[in-house]
């Protein structure tokens, strides 16, 4: 922990974060297909990647934070492009720099989440950290269209106190490591509610089988949406059951997703590939509301050195016919990031004394019990 400006902020990231907050949802006995997680079972799976998360806490009205995912880590490889997709399943809510990513099919630099009311200023301090960390070497300009995504922490947080700083955002950045990532109500999900739980950071990932590849997904999302009633875990409506604690009526939120691969597709794959994490979401049961900001972001760190690149480019390229194996990982890993969201979620309170229940683990054990549904741990 430090002191910033009177903020209580926690920079979390690695093992020693993430091991205070297991259990996950597979150490409860919750069940998921299509494939084996990786040995983080996170984004941080696929080699390279690297995320972080400054929380802010301050006394009973501030609840929000920033999370940060490094497509190639922090170090002289961070300004390496990537090629990236982007899928919009409802478009209540804001992404900055798609127009030219969905343009050139390139992922220029980190994705950063917050806050709604903070996008503006987690973008521009993008954009000055680019500056500021690699404007001497030379280069003859730093990119200024940096990808910040936001979904809205407004019944947990003062949003409109401007608590999130420039400053949040560079330890964000600084804090991005590679291992097991904290999740729940950290970083950028600190006030979010999930299904009227809390919820937040979940992440999740799928390694495929040798003969498909043996290519990693890593998932990450910050989840804010959904109504009780909606809620299905490992396929059953547990949340028709967990009628305690109901938050509010209104059928909106948002979530944001984040999709990393190793494996070597291009632009118009990746934007296929982030469209299949909608199928992840519905298996939770999300509806994608009029008024949710359900926002899809895929990368591949295949294919380095694309900004250094003079002339003809040589690249790998995974067939169209070889991808289904990459849909079913990126669906999988998806709807385990959202229940790992949910599990890693504790009761907060917070602005003007609202209060967000966590998950009750034992009822949702109870509930997947009675369907045969839970995987009971060996005797």
């Amino acid at each position: 922990m430090r002191l910033v400006a009177g903020l209580v902020v926690s920079l979390l990231a690695g093992a020693g974060a993430a091991a205070a907050q297991t259990p996950r949802a597979r150490d409860l006995g919750i069940p998921f297909p299509f494939g084996a997680p990786g040995r983080w079972n996170a984004i941080t799976d696929v080699a390279g990647v690297e995320v972080g998360h400054a929380t802010l806490v301050e006394g009973d009205s501030v609840r929000t934070g920033v999370t940060a995912v490094m497509p190639r880590g922090r170090g002289e490889s961070a300004l390496d492009e990537c090629f990236a997709g982007a899928y919009s399943l409802n478009g209540n809510g804001e992404m900055t720099g798609l127009p030219w990513l969905q343009e050139s099919g390139h992922l220029e630099g980190p994705v950063l989440v917050t806050n709604t009311n903070s996008v503006g200023i987690v973008r521009d301090a993008v954009i000055r950290y680019a500056a500021r960390r690699w404007g001497p070497k030379g280069l003859e300009e730093i990119w200024s269209l940096p990808v910040v995504a936001e979904t809205w922490d407004g019944w947990l947080n003062d949003i409109y106190g401007g608590h999130v700083t420039a400053a949040h955002a560079f330890q964000a950045i600084e804090a991005a490591a590679s291992g097991p990532v904290a999740e729940g109500g950290v970083g950028g999900g600190t006030g979010m509610v999930c299904f009227e739980f809390k919820g937040g950071i979940g992440t999740a990932s799928r390694v495929l089988a040798g003969a498909d590849g043996g290519y990693t997904v890593g998932a990450l999302v910050q989840a804010n949406f959904g109504l009780r009633h909606q809620l299905q875990i490992a396929g059953i409506p547990v949340g028709a059951d967990l009628t305690e604690d109901l938050v509010y009526t209104p059928p909106d939120g948002s979530i944001i997703i984040v999709i990393a691969t190793d494996a070597p597709l291009l632009p118009h794959q990746l934007a296929r590939l982030a469209r299949r994490a909608a199928l992840g979401l519905a298996r939770t049961g999300s509806v994608a509301t009029n008024g949710s900001g359900d926002l899809f972001l895929a990368f591949s760190t295949a294919n380095p050195g694309l900004r250094e690149a003079a002339g003809t480019v040589a690249l790998t390229m995974l067939p169209n016919e070889r991808m289904n194996p990459l849909f079913e990982a990126t669906v999988g890993a998806v709807e385990e990031a959202v229940v790992n969201a949910l599990v890693a979620g504790r009761t907060m309170t917070g602005y003007r004394g609202r209060r967000v229940a966590g998950l009750p683990h034992d009822r949702v054990r109870e509930i997947l019990r009675r369907h045969r549904r839970l995987e009971e741990p060996a005797p």
